[in-house]
Parts: structure tokens; sequence; C-alpha cells
């Protein structure tokens, strides 16, 4: 039996705290992700470069942040969703397998939220296994018409046969989203994991979906370590993948 373990983790841009109070907390995070020996990390907030941070943190990595926070040995795929005045953030995807291809498609719904997706393709033990990082917006209706056009894209891009797995996270209080995948044959673990807010979880907002995988657990990792670095805890999922 193949197994696939999958983290999904909004990193807060690498920076914690208010005003006088922030602290760069990117440096942890690396040893953090390490730590998660995921085979796949789907990440969110991840900056590429901000020149005013950079400024005020004299340890800012010179590395972009999905560069640096890869483990030797894992390839890492960032694509840009915001373009801000200062520099840009946007998804990425760490991975202990080869990255056959990848692409980037825009969500933005609206002037104040730039929002996308990132679609990679690994070999995996021989299988093609598509995966989509996802970061949805803040406003509802937003999201219903992100999800219809994640929907749209999963059945013009993406064989009804190949594995998929869909992660990140998707800033739904309640089920609208677990339906909607549902719908595509994306399901993902029954177990309720809440990964936020990191200090007192009550939501689940980070999700891993997979179709034509099969689940086998679910966890998020506690301790005060991770209530820390970001304001959401990482989610890591484990699927079988099917022998052919």
């Amino acid at each position: 039996m193949n197994i696939i373990r999958v983290a999904t983790y909004n990193i807060h841009k690498g920076v914690q705290g208010l005003g006088p109070a922030r602290r760069l907390e990117i440096h942890n995070l690396g040893l953090a992700v390490e730590s998660l020996d995921a085979d796949v990390v789907c990440l969110q907030e991840v900056r590429h470069s901000n020149r005013l941070e950079a400024k005020r943190f004299p340890m800012w990595p010179e590395l972009s942040q999905a560069d640096f926070l890869a483990p030797q040995g894992y390839e890492a795929v960032y694509r840009t969703n915001a373009i801000t005045r200062h520099g840009e953030h946007g998804n990425a995807l760490l991975s202990r397998w080869p990255v056959l291809s990848h692409q980037h498609e825009d969500m933005s719904d609206h002037r104040l939220e730039q929002r996308g997706f990132l679609h990679v393709m690994l070999n995996v033990h021989g299988k093609m296994v598509h995966v989509l990082v996802v970061h949805l917006g803040l406003i509802k209706a937003s999201r219903v018409r992100q999800i219809a056009q994640l929907q749209r894209f999963i059945e013009r891009e993406i064989p009804e046969s190949a594995p998929l797995l869909v992660a990140g996270d998707f800033n739904d209080w309640g089920k609208t989203v677990q339906q909607a995948m549902a719908r595509e044959g994306l399901h993902s673990w029954n177990a309720r994991q809440p990964t936020f807010p990191s200090r007192l979880p009550l939501a689940q907002l980070d999700h891993v979906f997979a179709r034509n995988l099969t689940p086998m657990g679910l966890m998020v990792p506690q301790g005060h370590i991770w209530t820390r670095m970001s304001d959401h805890l990482p989610l890591i999922a484990e699927f079988s993948l099917p022998i052919s």
C-alpha cells in the first residue's frame, strides 16, 4: 500500500503579532514544516518578497519563503495571488515527489481581495496525482462563486479517474465547501479537526479533500509552539494511493 501524507498550512506570511510586538516566525516555521514529515505540503499566505518587512527584520531570509521552507530534497512550487505595495504573496506547494507541471488560476472576486489557486501535477510512485492549493475569500458570496470556478476547473482540466487532492484555507465556517466538494466526488475524513484560531481553535477552515484516494486519518498538531507561529494550525491528512 502506498501512503501519501499531506499537510495544509496558512503561515500568515511568516510574521505574527501587532505593532511593536510583531515578530518574525519564518525560521520556526521552517523547523515546523520539516517536523510535519509530509510528502506534500500545501501553504497559503506565502511571501515571495516584501521590501518593508525585509528592512524591519534583520533576519529576513534572502530566499523566497517557499524556497526557504522547503526541507532538503523537496521541490518548491510558488505562484503569486496578490501583488501589494511592498511585495507579493500567494500559494505554494512543497513536494517530496517529482513535480511534472504546474499552473495558476486567478479567482479574485472583487478588488479588495486578490485570490487564486495553484494546480500541481506530481509523479507519485509512477502515478500522476493532481493537487490544487486553494485560498478562498472572506466573503461568503465570493466563496460561492470561487467554489463554482474551482468546480469548473476540475471538470475541465482533471480526468475523472485521476487521483486528486484539493487542500487549503477555505475560510468557510459551515458546510458549504464540504457539500460542494462532495458533488465533485471529493471527500475528507469525517472527524472534525478545528484549525482556527490557533490559540483557541473553534472552526475547521482548513481542509484536505481527495478523489480516487482512500482516507486513512486526519490530525492537527498541538502545543504552544504551533499557537505562536500562525493564526492557523496545520492540518495533516493521510491517504492510500491505489496500486495499479
